[in-house]
């Protein structure tokens, strides 16, 4: 079954074309790294897919679904999920509250809005038993109590992917997890990340190929809002258009630092 399917997707702004009628299938239970330099289009296309920006032409199927025109809430309704370059989470609120709210969603239906009205949060005894699943799940199961702000920068992206977990999501959209992470945060993220599959479809935006290669079952490269290969890790790591992109892109960074 297809997860996501992408038709002829474009997106323009202000005359500079960010996405290029982009194609693109992605099926039940696959890990795809969608890769390329910066300025490529990358994250537009998430935000695409997300709802978060219109596109200007194409289509886009989610489960078979065609949300093309509809709303973030639609989207997140069927089951897509999402994290983002820089956390956005309540700071004075605690790991255990964060989570807590990011579940209403997931059981509000079966809550009267009287008895959240009246009730405290902790009364909620099924509930709080599924917020600590998800911290177990992100590894923040001793962390529950503790103020996001006094979380490490790894915790915040642990958090973060928790809270788009408690949404249950069939799809899952990750927007570069790994920036500004220290070796061993990456290699814990890169574990928890896989951990996700098969049960969850995974889409991942991530700069650092050996990251991206390792979780991927294929990945897409996308250059000037186009993607110009698709194939498996090895495939991508031998072809020589993208070998050359990644080079002249170095070469560009080399000069403006000099």
């Amino acid at each position: 079954m297809q997860a996501l399917v992408l038709k002829n997707v474009s997106k323009s702004f202000g005359g500079i074309v960010a996405v290029d009628k982009v194609d693109l299938t992605i099926m039940v239970g696959e890990s795809r790294a969608l890769i390329g330099p910066n300025g490529a289009g990358k994250s537009t296309l998430f935000n695409l897919v997300t709802g978060e920006v219109s596109l200007d032409e194409g289509r886009i199927l989610l489960f078979g679904k065609d949300l093309t025109h509809e709303p973030v809430q639609k989207r997140i309704a069927s089951q897509l999920g999402r994290t983002y370059q820089i956390s956005n989470l309540f700071s004075q609120l605690t790991v255990q509250e964060n989570l807590f709210l990011a579940s209403w969603q997931t059981w509000k239906k079966k809550v009267s809005l009287a008895a959240t009205l009246f009730r405290s949060w902790r009364k909620f005894e099924s509930e709080r038993r599924y917020v600590v699943e998800i911290a177990k799940r992100v590894g923040l199961e001793g962390r529950l109590d503790t103020r996001v702000e006094d979380l490490s920068h790894g915790e915040h992206r642990q958090l973060e992917l928790g809270i788009t977990l408690a949404h249950e999501p069939r799809i899952l959209l990750l927007d570069e997890p790994m920036a500004g992470l220290s070796v061993a945060e990456r290699g814990f993220m890169t574990e928890l990340i896989m951990s996700l599959k098969p049960e969850i479809t995974v889409v991942i935006i991530e700069h650092d190929i050996s990251v991206a290669f390792s979780i991927a079952d294929k990945v897409s490269v996308l250059h000037r809002g186009a993607i110009i290969a698709d194939g498996s890790p090895e495939e991508i790591a031998n072809n020589q258009e993208v070998q050359q992109i990644y080079t002249l892109s170095r070469r560009s960074k080399d000069t403006r630092h000099a």
